[in-house]
């Protein structure tokens, strides 16, 4: 027998708590087309699909909780979210289903979601900017449900790019990765992978922008999540 419609929201303080402060969910008819035709075409669910489900981080929240956790894995954050969110669903949408696609070897249109539901916003350095926390967040879970949860309205809020004249971010780009107007990938990586960067753990070019600097990830989470990418970057370039 299938699930009974979901009367109301779910509580989310068990994520808060996680540092999974940011959540989003979308009726999958309602996605637009191209969206749904990917995830139809890639994503084999045994299960029905009536919604999406994206979670997020904004701040040092997550870092902070899995620390205090004391969790060890390959991938830390991705498998303490992972885990956060699965003993959420259990708790709060219990004869329900999901499917994970992110993480996930399927891909997803993190960032075109993160339109959808108002957190991403685009700016010079290719990283996205919501306001209040700045580029300090990330997309940490997607699933595909069969719930019946309300949808949430997207964040109706204004890019802080719209009205910053002075665009910190490209003056302090040690690659000139902007200088020319759209962003250069091969000047950032080449910068990057040079013995001893000054961009090898950090981003100069996120660093300078002045929105959500409080919010800043603490030493060691920049180090692990742009360990991460530097080695991601290093084995595409050799591939």
């Amino acid at each position: 027998m299938p699930p009974t419609s979901d009367p109301a929201a779910p509580d989310f303080a068990a994520l808060d708590d996680a540092g999974l402060n940011l959540h989003a969910v979308f009726d999958f008819a309602s996605l637009p087309a191209d969206v749904r035709a990917q995830l139809q075409r890639d994503v084999c669910t045994p299960h029905a699909c009536r919604q999406l489900i994206l979670i997020g981080n904004a701040g040092r929240a997550l870092w902070a909780a899995l620390r205090a956790s004391g969790f060890s894995a390959a991938d830390p954050i991705d498998a303490f979210s992972v885990r956060a969110v699965a003993q959420w669903f259990a708790r709060q949408l219990p004869g329900h289903r999901y499917t994970l696609l992110y993480p996930g070897e399927a891909p997803v249109g993190l960032q075109a979601l993160g339109r959808l539901a108002g957190w991403h916003h685009a700016t010079p350095f290719k990283v996205g900017i919501l306001p209040g926390w700045g580029s300090w967040f990330g997309y940490r879970v997607a699933l595909l449900a069969d719930t019946a949860l309300p949808p949430t309205p997207p964040l109706q809020v204004e890019s802080p790019c719209l009205s910053c004249a002075a665009r910190p971010c490209i003056a302090a780009c040690p690659a000139e990765a902007m200088a020319g107007g759209d962003f250069a990938l091969d000047r950032c990586a080449a910068h990057r992978l040079q013995p001893d960067s000054d961009c090898a753990y950090r981003c100069a070019a996120r660093d300078a922008c002045p929105v959500g600097q409080d919010h800043r990830y603490e030493a060691d989470h920049l180090r692990h999540t742009y360990g991460a990418s530097l080695g991601a970057l290093e084995r595409y370039l050799r591939g």
